[in-house]
């Protein structure tokens, strides 16, 4: 036999021993699912003779499944493969060092690091010395001349110490990836028939053979053959590109495919195929050989996600068809991700540009002074001979120039976000969030408005029948059997028992005393829980019919609004049993059963007045009304496929009112969510009358608000024109005062969110976050901001969409992201803070130290030090605060709020004047004060000084201080409140003085220092205190009378982007704002100060590779021409492609508020 994928089975060898065994082999399967349609079907009958015959040779019942016998189940995966996908190899250690490597701060740094090294050991004689201008040094110092390569050896080992650290965290990065994959894949499970029970199995426990229940919303996860269908249709696109659903019968097409989306219906199918033998699997083996081409594409796209990899597709579907989403990703609009990364990205930029002016300026001034004092003021000749040690001088400026770009750029920024995120994220797991996409926890403290469903987020998704209208009676408990007519209640038993989906049943309780499992679709499980409450069986209903003899079912979905199966009757014809929303359909309806069980007319003016009696007072106390109805056909057969001619002239059977309590917890949560300034709005299905007393008993809607409660069709006519279309400012005349949408169609919703997302009334942008469970659910899903799907009664395809998981299906949940979202904000804010203190302070002093004195107050391998413990450990510290319930406090910021406030601003600027008045003084007076040698203008090489050393502990203390009044960041006053409750930033701060005393004491000469005595300690340790002491008087002064003071880091305000971005695939808003100027020659810096950083950041923190790359925070926005106008849109990714309301990306610069849009 040959075997053209060798490679790909696992046992080989086995294959062909075992073939015997089964009637068929691994590539005769393959070949088989190859097939479509009509040339399947042909395949089936000609070269198996038939499903039947294929379940026989495969040794598996169709009706019982496989016996579940492990031997047995082992043979099958050694000669059919496993049903899992292996991924691809992870990076190494050693390849992850290498991209740390490249860094073009760090190899700047490296080559300065390296001259300085190779002429450190150049020694010139003596007597030259004097003719070159350079001191002539003492016997004594030349002990330390020798250990003139310390410097260049300090500054390449923090180097090498940097680019470990970074490539650690890439390392662990990754691994933690892996893990949450391996989670994610894990928790998706499937409905598999063994011995005759149907069971949840793990994807990746299904064997060829295998008999599985598909359902709507499923995604499939192995090729198979469809077996038994009812009004099958599946959604291939992820593997065809064709959007069109595909009708999947044992007529037409029972090929079905992994990877694909059961959109309607439900069926029964042997699996044929799975893991790399499976459609999905072989086109994965594909992209593998084609590895290298992929590896880029990869790092384009985790680059470009602002924070980090999205975290992948529930199963590794989504890496199918890479090109085919390449070219649809072109069409689409790109979600703007994360509003967090684009105020960042912006302001680092912004500090970068600056960082790099002033290291220019400072190496330009340096060398001009001795160049002019030198060769000009003192007229000395150039001596060949002298030219090693001016070179000497020359990397020295250098190497303070880099030192000060080092410190300016805040490459601490991206760590920062990444440990806040990753922090956050494992932390939200506990919270029931499992979260899909880093950045959707960020965005969720920004939310303005929540869509929520109603029945099973808000309510208990516990359905029970509690009322019933039969025969003219309306009973307000369950009726006893003995009541109701022998006639209507066989018609109800039946009824409801066909007419459901045979997967939905109700199991004893778990717990003796418990309730009964409900399995399956909750309002099913509520009338099948009537039947029993009315002492009738329905299994045995369902053995007498058993699904192969229902002769066809019109499935439920949310355009019929109802479901119906036909039967045929013993004596000939047909019977069509009905149910759904009552209102729906008893339009249907023109006769009813009464009290004897007799037919009667049923004309419009009963419907209406039934309406009033009964369906409305059942739902104003917030019941569901489910009317169940039939229809014989005696006459012939008629055409099925004519749905409106069949689904007329039903009987009314019953109508019963349905309960779903509220969650007990829902009330205090919608209440905490008003305080918050987040709006709640009920999206559901329901009657508007159920909608509205569950949206009361919720909080939703308060008696004397004044607030719209709508039906799809209303709302429908009030948002769309003439021709149908919707208008944003008819939308916006509605959604601020909408509280409730009733009867509402995934349409309706999406409308709904997308309306509210591209509405500009307001004093900010929404931000609003969806729920959603069902496979319709998905394009709001991915439209919203945030999309959160039911972890218990979503669809998988739901899961895909969404951006968070809410694992209990709750509404607390939520209100627990939103708190988590608001911490990663705060803990951004607070670092942002501490970290743009120290900038201001580091620049300003290495910048004038250098113009005044020839040599900045604190040397390089110092700088990299602080650089060290401002960006990674205090990034630590502040990244991992916990939340407080008091953040539930405030309103929500929005998009366009600065992230640097008029607070924060007032505190940097005000603990930057107190740095620097107390840096200058030590530098220029700190000899006479503590009575020391003068550390100023002394010659290249000479020994650390004691001044110098007490300017740079001072310097670090004061840093440490500032760093616990930076944890709060509205202007309170105790900066100590909880600082207990988190570990880690008393860890980092213990950590951090510890490791001073040992450099200032021990660290010598790499670290230019030099022992202090116990009572300049303590005058140092004194000037730090006196940190939180000026906090204190810098928060009694009030922010309002500081008019003066800008914000700084502006979100994108709604503004035409300029022409010159027109035809740009991305703009990233950096760009803009580099924009401004020559671009060309900025675009080049871009890369060096953005390429963040020395330290690259000793450890680029849970360091996301994505995060940290030259994409910082990098936010891409897609621009794209919409035909229809002459606006460049920037939509939000992932967004179905609808027309894209006009938005655009300005960059205000520092301190300008321009926050108005410009038309």
């Amino acid at each position: 036999m040959t075997n053209p994928t060798e490679h790909a089975l696992p046992a080989n060898s086995m294959v062909e021993s075992h073939e015997g065994d089964f009637g068929c082999s691994v590539m005769d399967l393959r070949k088989l699912m190859e097939l479509r349609s009509s040339d399947g079907i042909n395949q089936i009958n000609v070269h198996y003779g038939g499903v039947m015959n294929l379940c026989s040779r495969l040794k598996t019942d169709p009706v019982e499944g496989l016996s579940g016998n492990p031997a047995d189940l082992e043979k099958r995966k050694q000669v059919f493969g496993q049903n899992f996908i292996p991924p691809k190899k992870p990076k190494t250690f050693l390849e992850l060092v290498w991209e740390a490597l490249q860094d073009v701060t760090l190899i700047i740094l490296e080559i300065a690091a390296i001259i300085s090294l190779v002429l450190s050991f150049y020694r010139p004689p003596g007597e030259e010395n004097k003719q070159c201008g350079l001191p002539v040094s003492s016997p004594e110092d030349e002990g330390e001349a020798e250990a003139g390569w310390i410097e260049g050896a300090a500054i390449l080992f923090s180097v090498i110490i940097v680019v470990l650290v970074t490539a650690f965290n890439d390392w662990s990065k990754e691994k933690q990836f892996r893990g949450l994959q391996n989670r994610i894949e894990k928790e998706q499970k499937f409905s598999v028939i063994r011995n005759g029970h149907i069971i949840q199995l793990p994807v990746a426990e299904i064997v060829v053979g295998d008999i599985a229940q598909i359902k709507y919303g499923d995604l499939l996860p192995a090729d198979g053959i469809l077996i038994q269908g009812n009004d099958l249709k599946i959604d291939e696109s992820s593997l065809t590109g064709e959007s069109d659903h595909v009708k999947k019968s044992l007529e037409r097409d029972p090929m079905l495919l992994s990877g694909t989306h059961v959109m309607e219906g439900s069926g029964r199918m042997v699996v044929t195929a799975v893991g790399i033998n499976s459609q999905t699997g072989i086109i994965f083996t594909l992209l593998g050989a084609s590895e290298g081409e992929e590896e880029e594409k990869k790092k384009k796209a985790k680059t470009q996600d602002g924070v980090a990899l999205e975290i992948q597709p529930l199963n590794s579907q989504e890496g199918i068809d890479n090109e085919e989403k390449e070219k649809k990703a072109a069409k689409l609009p790109k979600k703007e991700k994360s509003v967090l990364q684009g105020k960042l990205t912006r302001l680092a930029v912004q500090i970068g540009k600056a960082g790099l002016i002033m290291s220019a300026i400072t190496v330009l001034i340096l060398i001009l002074y001795f160049v002019i004092d030198n060769f000009v003021i003192r007229r000395r000749p150039w001596l060949s001979e002298c030219t090693p040690i001016y070179i000497q001088y020359f990397v020295k400026f250098f190497i303070i120039g880099i030192t000060v770009l080092v410190v300016a750029v805040p490459e601490g920024l991206p760590l920062a976000v990444t440990i806040s995120l990753a922090y956050s994220v494992k932390k939200m797991m506990k919270d029931n969030n499992l979260v899909r996409h880093l950045d959707a926890c960020e965005t969720m403290g920004n939310a303005t408005a929540i869509c929520s469903d109603k029945t099973g987020t808000l309510t208990m998704n516990r359905m029970t029948v509690v009322q019933a209208y039969i025969g003219d009676t309306h009973y307000h408990q369950i009726p006893s059997p003995d009541t109701l007519m022998p006639k209507v209640l066989d018609l109800i038993v039946n009824g409801i028992s066909i007419n459901s989906a045979y997967t939905s049943k109700i199991l004893p309780p778990e717990k003796e005393g418990g309730l009964p499992r409900q399995v399956g679709n909750k309002t099913e499980c509520a009338l099948l829980g009537f039947v029993t409450d009315l002492k009738q069986d329905y299994h045995a209903v369902r053995n007498e019919v058993p699904e192969e003899k229902l002769y066809k079912v019109y499935t439920f979905n949310s355009v019929r609004k109802s479901m119906s199966t036909v039967i045929e009757k013993p004596s000939g014809g047909y019977r069509m049993y009905s149910k759904g929303a009552s209102e729906i359909i008893l339009r249907k309806c023109n006769r009813i059963l009464d009290k004897k069980g007799e037919v009667m007319p049923f004309k419009n003016k009963d419907r209406d007045e039934m309406v009033r009696t009964v369906i409305e007072p059942m739902a104003s106390e917030g019941l569901r009304t489910i009317c169940i109805a039939y229809r014989d056909f005696n006459d012939g057969e008629p055409t099925w496929d004519n749905e409106n001619e069949i689904l007329t002239e039903l009987t009314c059977i019953a109508v019963v009112g349905i309960e779903d309590p509220v969650r007990p917890e829902v009330p205090e949560a919608i209440a905490k969510c008003k305080r918050a300034g987040i709006t709640v709005r009920m999206v559901t299905g329901d009657n508007i009358n159920t909608a509205r007393a569950i949206a009361t008993k919720c909080g939703i809607v308060t008696p004397g608000d004044d607030f719209l409660c709508l039906e799809g069709k209303e709302f429908n006519r009030l948002i769309r024109n003439e021709k149908g279309e919707v208008e944003q400012e008819k939308l916006d005349k509605i959604w601020p005062k909408l509280r409730v949408l009733a009867r509402s169609s995934p349409t309706d919703k999406h409308t709904l969110v997308k309306g509210i997302i591209d509405s500009t009334v307001g004093e900010q942008r929404q931000v609003v976050a969806v729920t959603g469970d069902g496979t319709n659910d998905g394009p709001a899903l991915k439209k919203a901001d945030v999309g959160f799907a039911m972890g218990i009664a979503g669809t998988d395809v739901a899961k895909e969409a969404s951006d968070i998981i809410l694992t209990d299906d709750n509404f607390t949940s939520i209100v627990k992201a939103v708190m988590w979202g608001r911490n990663v904000y705060d803990s951004i804010s607070k670092f942002l803070q501490f970290q743009l203190t120290v900038n201001v302070v580091a620049v300003i002093v290495a910048f004038t130290g250098a113009c005044i004195t020839q040599d900045s107050p604190l040397k390089a391998v110092q700088m990299l030090w602080v650089n060290l413990i401002m960006d990674t450990f205090a990034s630590l510290a502040l990244a991992t605060e916990p939340p407080t319930e008091s953040l539930l406090k405030r309103r929500p910021y929005g998009r366009n709020k600065p992230l640097i406030s008029r607070t924060m601003m007032k505190n940097i600027l005000g603990h930057a004047v107190y740095q620097l008045t107390v840096i200058f003084f030590l530098v220029f007076a700190g000899e006479k004060f503590f009575d020391i040698d003068s550390g100023r203008k002394a010659p290249l090489h000479s020994p650390p000084s004691q001044h110098y050393t007490i300017i740079f502990n001072t310097f670090v203390l004061m840093q440490l201080f500032n760093e616990i009044n930076s944890r709060k960041i509205h202007g309170e006053r105790n900066v100590f409140a909880g600082i207990f409750r988190n570990l880690i930033f008393c860890a980092v701060v213990l950590g951090t003085f510890i490791s001073q005393i040992l450099i200032v004491e021990f660290g010598g000469k790499p670290f230019s220092c030099t022992k202090l005595t116990l009572s300049q300690w303590f005058w140092c340790l004194f000037i730090g205190i006196g940190e939180l002491l000026w906090g204190q008087i810098i928060s009694t002064i009030p922010t309002q009378s500081l008019k003066f003071l800008k914000e700084a880091g502006h979100g994108t305000t709604k503004e035409e982007i300029t022409k010159d971005a027109e035809g740009l695939d991305e703009i990233d808003h950096a760009e803009m704002e580099l924009r401004r100027g020559q671009i060309l020659w900025f675009r080049g810096l871009n890369r060096i100060q953005t390429q963040i950083d020395v330290i690259n950041t000793f450890q680029t923190g849970a360091s996301f590779k994505g995060v940290l790359k030259r994409q910082t925070m990098g936010q891409h926005l897609d621009v794209k021409h919409v035909p229809s106008s002459s606006y460049v849109t920037v939509a939000p990714v992932t967004s179905p492609p609808t027309t894209s309301v006009p938005a655009a990306v300005s960059s205000p610069t520092l301190g300008n508020q321009s926050g108005q849009s410009i038309p």
